[in-house]
């Protein structure tokens, strides 16, 4: 009962930040981004192109899905039915966040906070609430779909960060939207709110190609902002630490963290110089969000443990990260260490 009420709560924490890190994305977009008429990077990049080129008659939500629906097939195959049902739901959540939202949040807040501090600060903000989005996901096990996929794909392969891949794919994305139209809403001088005709529809204009190639200079600044948070985010919630503990009641803190945490334990033989008596030291390495749960343990066991923690660069093996290798590396190894 304790292992399912355990699995319970563990995919509830996933699935509720993997929601909260859907809904900055999403936002992010709709508040900084599109209103500004700036392109992004992977699908959600293209999709707002299809949005610019069609003058919104095809919104982002929409083909966000249809896109997407065609990279699951890979991240089923290569990630697991894990990660596939996470991404699924993110990608569904992000469809219908991207449509509803453009139409929900009031004009006075988008202008307050994006059309009057210009583009620029809109593609900071924008990027970094995108990344913060991003990595949340990816921590999860999730995804925000689109390049996100393309790029666990490769760094399952590959030891490659997953904001470098997703930097290059996007690069070419935004570049290209140069060679496609955009329509945007044409705005009253005075009023700063979309023209109407007759039939009460927005009057639609053409933005000029000079326009256009500074908003791929600010969607350059986007992705590079956005890989960059990516990385610092991911760097941060998958630091691991290594834990030495020393204490009289070495066994029963031994036993709660393999049985509770669910994390290895090795026992080090030891010798106190000063008292010349041997002791156990205990030796852990876990996530460092894992930290303070652990020191909650020991203190319920032994107030009196001495600890020491320490961070470490990268720890590899069952429960933490793979060593990739090309598979052509790996021949050329087996080749040279081959008897």
């Amino acid at each position: 009962m304790s292992v399912l009420k355990n699995n319970f709560w563990t995919y509830a924490k996933e699935y509720a930040l993997v929601t909260l890190g859907i809904l900055i994305y999403v936002t992010g977009w709709t508040v900084f981004l599109v209103p500004n008429n700036l392109v992004g990077g992977g699908v959600t990049g293209i999709s707002s192109i299809i949005q610019y080129a069609t003058g919104g008659l095809i919104k982002i939500g929409y083909s966000y899905f249809v896109l997407n629906a065609i990279l699951l097939v890979m991240a089923f195959m290569i990630l697991g039915s894990g990660f596939g049902g996470k991404t699924i739901y993110a990608i569904i959540l992000a469809s219908v966040g991207l449509n509803l939202l453009q139409g929900i949040i009031p004009f006075e807040i988008i202008d307050a906070l994006a059309l009057k501090n210009g583009k620029l600060m809109s593609t900071i903000m924008g990027g970094i609430m995108a990344g913060v989005g991003i990595g949340m996901s990816i921590s999860q096990g999730g995804s925000t779909g689109g390049t996100d996929i393309v790029a666990l794909i490769y760094t399952k392969f590959r030891n490659v960060s997953p904001g470098r891949v997703i930097l290059i794919i996007d690069v070419v994305i935004i570049c290209s939207s140069l060679f496609f139209p955009s329509f945007v809403k044409e705005l009253d001088p005075e009023t700063g709110k979309a023209v109407l005709d007759s039939a009460g529809n927005a009057v639609m204009t053409r933005l000029p190609w000079a326009e256009k190639f500074t908003t791929v200079v600010y969607g350059l600044l986007l992705v590079t902002v956005n890989s960059y948070v990516i990385d610092l985010y991911l760097a941060g919630s998958q630091q691991s630490v290594q834990v030495f503990i020393l204490s009289r009641k070495y066994t029963e803190i031994a036993d709660a963290i393999t049985a509770d945490l669910h994390r290895g334990v090795t026992v080090l033989d030891g010798k106190g110089w000063y008292t010349k008596a041997s002791t156990e030291v205990l030796m852990v390495i876990t996530r460092k969000t894992d930290l303070n749960l652990l020191l909650r343990y020991i203190k319920a066991i032994d107030p009196e443990a001495f600890l020491s923690v320490s961070s470490v660069s990268g720890v590899y093996g069952k429960g933490f990260d793979s060593i990739r290798v090309s598979s052509r590396s790996q021949g050329k190894i087996k080749k040279q260490i081959k008897p």
